[in-house]
């Protein structure tokens, strides 16, 4: 486990010029961090930067960032899963992984290149597999049940939970949200399950498929917003936000069971919204959908549970920080 003190410095490590959740969450826990009083750094890795590498969009978390770290026993590295390679760099720090995305670390060190680096023991990302590199980590992060049961298999214990929440923007249009201005809109997220997505829209033409896509966060925003469902049929590599996104601002959320989606604990929705994509039939999904834009006044009501749970995200990663960080000076 990790140790605070007054002269401690927490550097957690982003990639830069990114705007998806992983960075936009790790931004967060900076700006958690510091209105507590401790000292949090945000230091962008790879270093390939010419220019300014905090987004706009996450000015608001940051005034600052680091441009090198110091390797001391009172410091704390948190890096997420797909920076691993930076911890090698350091051997008096204390070491942090925070799991965001199991799969992408999955499909990273099972490529050929990663595999023969980890034979020929070259390879500095870390590797799950070897009880060596694992004792070499100080705690284990996990955003995701399907995170925290991933490292199980591992026998790793030093496991801590740490989620995320959600823009204040979502909130604030969930709070204003006219289910009157809804329309038969089905969403999808063209970057995941895009082949299953698109056996489904040939199959059922008739329904108003709508991929987000080159849109900005507002117009995402809005977009949801106006709709009646969402699909998700990709992989689900921790609790992704456009799902959460999607149930605040009241759309009918259908997914299947893969990943995070399979536990309760990360997708809590009615196992009647859930499908196994390879062995139902796909007419079985396309009525669910089709039921809940004809009927969207009552099926909506069976994610109320779900959205209420996702407003008090952010008390609960508050708690989650003062348990990890505040217990640990």
């Amino acid at each position: 486990m990790i140790k605070i003190n007054k002269n401690s410095t927490i550097y957690i490590a982003c990639p830069p010029n990114t705007y998806t959740g992983g960075p936009e969450l790790l931004h967060q826990l900076a700006f958690k961090l510091n209105t507590r009083g401790l000292n949090a750094k945000i230091f962008y890795f790879p270093i390939k930067y010419k220019s300014d590498p905090t987004l706009g969009e996450f000015k608001e978390y940051i005034d600052s960032f680091s441009t090198n770290i110091k390797d001391d026993t009172n410091n704390i590295l948190i890096v997420p899963e797909l920076l691993t390679e930076l911890l090698s760099d350091y051997k008096k720090i204390q070491k942090v992984i925070w799991w965001l995305s199991v799969d992408f670390y999955k499909i990273r060190i099972s490529g050929r290149k990663e595999k023969l680096k980890m034979f020929f023991r070259i390879n500095k990302v870390f590797n799950i597999f070897n009880s060596k590199m694992r004792k070499q980590i100080d705690l284990h992060l996990v955003q995701s049940k399907y995170a925290e049961e991933y490292l199980k298999n591992y026998n790793i214990s030093n496991i801590k939970y740490l989620s995320d929440y959600l823009r204040k923007d979502f909130i604030d249009k969930a709070e204003n949200l006219e289910l009157k201005n809804k329309l038969d809109l089905v969403l999808y997220n063209p970057k995941k399950g895009l082949l299953f997505t698109q056996k489904l829209i040939k199959q059922f033409p008739h329904i108003n498929w709508k991929p987000i896509v080159n849109y900005t966060p507002n117009e995402v925003v809005e977009l949801i917003a106006s709709s009646k469902v969402y699909i998700d049929f990709g992989f689900h590599p921790g609790k992704d936000r456009i799902p959460r996104e999607s149930v605040l601002l009241k759309c009918c959320l259908i997914t299947n069971k893969q990943g995070s989606a399979f536990y309760n604990e990360d997708v809590p929705i009615l196992e009647e919204f859930k499908f196994d994509e390879l062995n139902c039939d796909i007419n079985e999904i396309g009525q669910k959908i089709q039921n809940c834009i004809s009927n969207y006044d009552e099926e909506i009501k069976k994610f109320e549970n779900y959205r209420l749970e996702i407003l008090r995200q952010e008390n609960n990663f508050d708690s989650e920080i003062d348990f990890v960080f505040k217990s640990s000076m």
